[in-house]
């Protein structure tokens, strides 16, 4: 599901950070002992500025200078023991000695900075997620749905791949959708398109006629806020998706957008065969081609909806994530549990980070009291099952 926002608590010392910081002590103590009992020809004193430099990796200014602190008396002591303290070789590792530890403690707190500006922008990012990307229950209606967004930018958490979905007086209407760009460039048209689909979903009764109203709001935004050099080249793809309460159907309608899969048990995985119209915002283009394409949904299947920045994925020889094959070992997967294995595999094959925003639904269709003969799966040549769209549904 969607991370929630990260609430910053009460620094706590990592075991990391302690074993390190012990291992910085043990050190000092450690050189200090043995240039003490070596010959005083032998000078083991400049190695103390290790204690130092590997406590500023990982701790603030306060203690990287305490540990500096540490580090400047072992060295008197061992000057004191070794030819006296005023010897022009102790006054000068004294003096290099202090001199970088200033630079350590320096190089810490611009390091501490910035760590917690990084996580003031992270847990912006996430809150702004959690408001954009409502976070969609474990079950609407007669489905259960799990969602996962993977952001290609570094601590952004958000870009421009939407999702959302709404319950209606008959069913759940769906959308999944992608903005041109990624990252937070992105934010404003996808809350555009969100904020307009989660108003014009209960006020349209068919999916063309909402893709309509979406391609109106997109172009009216484009229209005042898009830049002229730009002109042309920002549009939105959508799926528009609609499963009623009583049928074992999905309604679906494409605006240039990848067409989902269908997961059923037996490790089968099918396409439908989509008449996807133009993306939103390319003129209009699309408002005439608007079409609406029925497929059956029996109790059991897993629908499996996500932008192209899952198919794009590529590894290191170039091949993009082969999403389909991937897929056909989990079709029996809860949808939380299928998008879990599709997460570990998709990062693994694009080396642990992708090129492009990625989000994924996973919709399945509980078991419903009883179903007519009617609603038998049919299969077309095309490899898909299709449901009759005029046939009416049981009484």
């Amino acid at each position: 599901m969607v991370p929630q926002p990260h609430r910053a608590g009460p620094r706590q010392p990592r075991p990391l950070s302690r074993t390190l910081l012990g291992l910085s002590v043990l050190l000092i103590a450690v050189i200090m002992v043995v240039d003490l009992r070596s010959s005083p020809d032998i000078h083991l004193g400049p190695a103390l500025v290790i204690a130092p430099a590997i406590t500023a990796g990982f701790a603030g200014p306060y203690l990287t200078g305490f540990i500096g602190a540490l580090a400047l008396t072992a060295q008197v002591i061992i000057a004191v023991f070794h030819d006296g303290l005023t010897t022009a070789n102790h006054l000068m590792q004294i003096a290099t000695l202090a001199v970088l530890t200033g630079l350590l403690v320096a190089l810490s707190a611009v390091r501490e900075q910035r760590t917690t500006q990084l996580a003031q922008v992270r847990s912006v990012a996430e809150a702004a997620q959690h408001v954009l990307l409502w976070p969609l229950p474990e079950q609407i209606g007669p489905l259960k749905i799990a969602c996962l967004y993977l952001a290609a930018e570094d601590e952004a958490q958000i870009g421009g791949d939407l999702y959302a979905a709404t319950r209606t007086d008959s069913g759940v209407r769906v959308m999944i959708g992608d903005v041109r760009g990624k990252g937070l460039g992105a934010i404003g048209e996808a809350a555009l398109l969100l904020g307009a689909f989660r108003e014009a979903a209960h006020q349209h009764t068919s999916l063309p006629a909402l893709a309509t109203a979406l391609e109106t709001s997109v172009t009216r935004y484009l229209a005042d806020f898009e830049p002229v050099e730009e002109i042309g080249e920002r549009f939105a793809t959508a799926l528009l998706l609609e499963i009623p309460d009583g049928d074992p159907i999905s309604r679906m309608t494409s605006c240039g957008h990848p067409p989902p899969l269908l997961l059923s048990p037996g490790h089968i995985v099918t396409v439908p065969s989509l008449h996807p119209a133009p993306p939103l915002g390319v003129g209009g283009l699309g408002i005439e081609n608007y079409t609406l394409d029925v497929f059956s949904l029996e109790p059991g299947d897993t629908l499996l909806l996500y932008t192209d920045g899952v198919i794009e994925a590529r590894n290191a020889d170039g091949g993009f994530y082969p999403v389909e094959q991937r897929v056909s070992q989990w079709t029996e997967a809860s949808p939380a549990s299928l998008l879990q294995h599709i997460r570990s595999d998709l990062l693994a094959h694009a080396g642990g980070r992708l090129d492009d925003d990625a989000a994924l639904i996973a919709l399945r269709r509980t078991p419903t009291a009883h179903r007519s003969r009617r609603h038998e799966r049919v299969v077309h040549a095309d490899g898909f099952r299709h449901h009759p769209a005029t046939e009416p549904p049981d009484s």
